[in-house]
């Protein structure tokens, strides 16, 4: 794959055979930044989890104390009193069976977030095949389905992400955007990588952090030492 003169100038900075502290890889990958949009930084983190046993699957949300640095907007399936309550959360969107086939049919999808009570899982179930392959589901694990909406709203707007495995058992997520400051990235990373490292599943023999790799979406990668993370 031709890589352009920016992206080739940049990986000149990084070390690809080298374990970087956090901090040195955020410096490196936010140097290496050079698109000519705030690009978002990710971390992407290898595990030793087999996802196809359940009890090694891992799910979960944790709030970023500076937020993505994204607008997320937020659908909110709920009725009566609940409705109202998300709205006046600052729910995006709220509604209920009439949002199916707008969804379904007209392919609409002007939303980041998915949250529900669980009296609405009936009938959010019915998009179960359009919304899970784009991972917008609710999940009781995530925080998504519940009845305190507001605070869901609330954490959502404030900066809270899922993290789940893919098919690959790696675990990909942001932790801001290049325009943060160094301490905002880093602050970000820790939040994340503790709500991680508390997920390690107990079934799991042999090493769960196999690496770590931090990039912008333009950029090269950098590798984080994960022996630091492993409990």
């Amino acid at each position: 794959m031709k890589r352009g003169k920016k992206y080739v100038e940049a990986a000149k900075k990084i070390d690809r055979q080298t374990l970087y502290e956090a901090t040195d890889a955020i410096a490196l990958v936010k140097q290496s930044a050079v698109a000519k949009f705030d690009e978002t930084i990710e971390a992407h983190i290898r595990t030793g989890c087999d996802g196809r046993h359940a009890e090694q699957q891992i799910r979960g949300a944790v709030v970023l104390p500076h937020g993505t640095g994204k607008k997320v907007r937020v659908l909110v399936f709920a009725k009566g009193a609940k409705a109202d309550e998300a709205e006046a959360a600052g729910a995006d969107f709220v509604g209920g069976e009439e949002l199916i086939p707008k969804i379904q049919n007209e392919n609409w999808f002007e939303f980041d977030v998915v949250v529900a009570t669980p009296d609405m899982m009936g009938v959010v179930g019915r998009l179960g095949r359009v919304l899970g392959p784009k991972g917008l589901m609710p999940n009781p694990k995530a925080g998504t389905v519940t009845m305190d909406v507001t605070k869901a709203v609330n954490d959502i707007k404030a900066g809270k992400i899922e993290y789940r495995l893919d098919k690959t058992n790696i675990i990909h997520v942001p932790i801001g955007k290049a325009s943060f400051t160094e301490d905002q990235l880093a602050d970000n990373f820790q939040a994340i990588m503790g709500a991680i490292v508390k997920a390690k599943p107990s079934s799991l023999k042999g090493q769960y952090l196999k690496s770590i790799a931090l990039s912008s979406t333009m950029g090269p990668s950098a590798k984080v030492n994960p022996s630091k993370y492993v409990g």
